[in-house]
């Protein structure tokens, strides 16, 4: 597969000398000056987001999100700065109140230090992209504690659930975690 998409790039190369553009005006033809591309500044420690970010999660609430079965306010746990799903409350699957079509998406997710479960039994989560109806329809992108866990490839952290799979291990940890 990888010698067919090398050879695929390099039969699109064109001898030097004849590009497309060459003999086709000039290239002030071509330019684009507007509108400029706002200026997005990084947040000021790592942590903190960049100038235009929307947070949908900050620790504190689920104000930004809601239950996917009726639109109801999301009924997940909030504590320490983690949401949980809460299997008691039966709270089910939630997602974001707004809808997104073009978005770079930032997830950060945490792994018990005392890691239970093997396979997709091992802290399997998702976030599901481009939703096609309620409950799990639609792409998710996997979260599992892929470390040292034995599963297949496109159901591994990082994967596209089922789809594909993914190019470097994602989440991979040189040492257990150290969070208590």
């Amino acid at each position: 597969m990888l010698f067919a998409l090398s050879a695929a790039v390099f039969a699109q190369q064109q001898p030097a000398g004849q590009g497309r553009a060459q003999g086709r005006g000039r290239p002030q033809d071509t330019e684009v000056w507007e509108p400029v591309p706002k200026v997005v500044t990084p947040g000021a420690v790592d942590s903190a987001p960049p100038s235009d970010a929307i947070v949908l999660f900050d620790g504190r609430n689920l104000d930004e999100w809601v239950n996917t079965r009726d639109q109801s306010p999301a009924n997940w746990i909030v504590s320490n700065a983690v949401m949980t799903v809460s299997k008691a409350r039966g709270s089910g699957n939630i997602e974001t109140k707004r809808k997104f079509h073009n978005f770079q998406l930032h997830i950060e997710w945490k792994i018990p230090a005392n890691v239970t479960g093997t396979d997709q039994a091992r802290g399997n989560s998702g976030v599901f992209l481009a939703s096609t109806g309620g409950g799990d329809a639609g792409y998710e992108l996997q979260i599992l504690d892929s470390y040292n866990n034995k599963t297949y490839v496109n159901g591994q952290a990082g994967s596209i659930y089922g789809a594909s799979g993914y190019l470097v291990a994602a989440g991979a940890r040189s040492r257990p975690p150290q969070w208590k």
